[in-house]
């Protein structure tokens, strides 16, 4: 494995910065085999939009419960469909089992994961957070090397993700967040903290302080998150509503507040609908809105890693749905 220092060109910075990624959707049937055909006519639908890349392998696309072998069918799926960046997740699949393994273990697999999507044409990888740092003593030191070494093998720049606890995630303190960021290879860092506002201000507070990309994947607090100081998005939502999203971060960057309270209102009721408990039912909600939006058919729109949801929810999401688009036409 061939190790090199990685660092950050003006280039991808300013490809990304201001710019929504959909966190992409995998499409499977109830079994959880991928449907490549149905795979490469979402990519196409979805590299139409305005967006400026994509987030594959991440939590939206199930990236760490996917087979090896899936995870490289569609990342290769990705590259051919784009020519925009790729940022591809690197955590620790889940069949390693990462209750039992090792924190040398879930290190080497993240590592390894960055390196295999480097050679499947990633642009960046984003890594997600290992949830036994933070109670180890030198779990900060730890973190700040692991980041560093995935740059190093991989070659590519590296985006931190402070992800909550509730989804396996490491809430990353301010200091860590600002030696993450100080990293040659750091790209930038993506929040998902759920509905933590302090913690997300405070993280928000000690990006800016770089020139690196403070991206958020704030689905229920997405408009205050800009007004924070995020710059760039990293989002589930985009997976099925792209303009959703692409509406209010221009909005905000063109200081258009009229329009920007409107497009935020709008998103913020679709992610009501939708990024609620159980929160791990976000994917196939999801997934279901990418049917009503003609994204995916129906065979293709399961989520078997997630909870049973009942027939309500879909009803509520479609509902939702509906409405906004009636709203759209008026």
């Amino acid at each position: 494995m061939t190790e090199q220092v990685v660092d950050i060109s003006g280039e991808l910075l300013r490809r990304l910065r201001g710019t929504v990624l959909p966190a992409v959707l995998t499409p499977m049937d109830e079994r959880g085999t991928v449907d490549l055909g149905v795979l490469r006519a979402y990519a196409a639908k979805l590299d139409a939009a305005p967006v400026g890349g994509f987030a594959v392998w991440a939590h939206t696309g199930r990236g760490l419960y996917l087979s090896a072998a899936d995870r490289a069918h569609v990342l290769r799926t990705w590259r051919a469909a784009t020519d925009k960046p790729l940022v591809v997740g690197a955590g620790v699949p889940r069949d390693l089992a990462p209750a039992t393994a090792s924190v040398e273990q879930a290190e080497a697999a993240v590592e390894t994961m960055a390196v295999t999507a480097a050679e499947l044409g990633a642009d960046a990888v984003m890594v997600y957070p290992l949830h036994a740092l933070a109670a180890l003593p030198d779990g900060h030191a730890r973190a700040v090397r692991l980041h560093e070494r995935v740059a190093r093998a991989s070659g590519l720049p590296v985006l931190g993700f402070f992800l909550h606890g509730e989804a396996g995630g490491y809430e990353y303190p301010p200091a860590l967040v600002r030696d993450l960021l100080a990293l040659p290879g750091a790209l930038g860092l993506k929040l998902a903290t759920l509905d933590r506002a302090m913690a997300c201000q405070d993280a928000i507070r000690t990006a800016q302080a770089t020139d690196r990309l403070v991206v958020t994947g704030e689905d229920r607090m997405f408009g205050p998150s800009l007004m924070w100081g995020a710059d760039t998005a990293l989002v589930g939502i985009a997976a099925a509503r792209a303009e959703l999203t692409t509406a209010v971060l221009d909005a905000w960057r063109a200081a258009d507040h009229t329009a920007f309270v409107r497009a935020s209102a709008r998103l913020d009721r679709f992610a009501e609908a939708t990024f609620y408990s159980p929160i791990e039912g976000y994917v196939q909600r999801m997934h279901w809105a990418a049917v009503w939006e003609g994204l995916l058919p129906e065979a293709a729109a399961h989520d078997p890693f997630g909870p049973p949801l009942p027939q309500g929810e879909r009803d509520r999401v479609v509902s939702c749905l509906e409405e906004l688009a009636r709203e759209g036409a008026a």
